[in-house]
């Protein structure tokens, strides 16, 4: 079952272990493909791996200095897809939450098969045209709720030293753990 904005509407730090077990979903029309195939496919991949990025005052943030035009997508409501580009070669997605005019996302870092953001993105071919991207009415890019729980563990986010030490040590990422 396709979520709804509801769910989105969760804030970052709750939104994040939610996203544990749901299914990113994509559509990738045949004109798209890039295996030969025949007509449209839709690759549905678990979410594994989630972390939170969660307001102005979060200095691992993208919003840490203020609304810019690389990260206005994250100052809208809950529901789209924030891409941005990260070492000018990989393409990263996080899911917006939250009310309009907080900057919040999580960053979906791996999916069943592909541990880390950009071997995600890059499995699912997605890319900074998925910016601003609803998922909840697009037909390319949704996440589904098949009734999969799973469980996880908590630990501190990666790449990010630059922030301040409370926001180094804050436990924000979640990973999927065997049951």
């Amino acid at each position: 079952m396709r979520l709804k904005k509801e769910f989105f509407l969760l804030r970052a730090p709750e939104l994040a272990p939610a996203l544990i077990g749901k299914l990113l979903c994509r559509k990738i029309p045949e004109t798209e493909r890039t295996d030969g195939g025949i007509g449209d496919q839709i690759i549905k991949l678990r979410i594994t791996e989630t972390e939170c990025y969660f307001g102005e005052e979060d200095t691992a943030c993208h919003a840490s200095h203020g609304k810019t035009n690389r990260n206005q997508v994250m100052y809208l409501e809950g529901g789209v897809a924030y891409v941005y580009l990260c070492y000018g070669i990989h393409s990263l997605i996080n899911v917006v939450s939250g009310p309009k005019d907080f900057p919040e996302a999580v960053l979906l870092r791996g999916v069943e098969g592909f541990d880390g953001p950009g071997k995600l993105t890059k499995a699912m071919n997605i890319d900074q045209s998925f910016n601003g991207e609803s998922f909840i009415t697009s037909s390319r890019i949704w996440i589904e709720d098949d009734g999969t729980s799973l469980n996880y563990s908590k630990s501190k986010r990666i790449g990010i030293d630059y922030a301040t030490e409370q926001y180094r040590n804050i436990l924000w990422r979640f990973i999927a753990t065997l049951k």
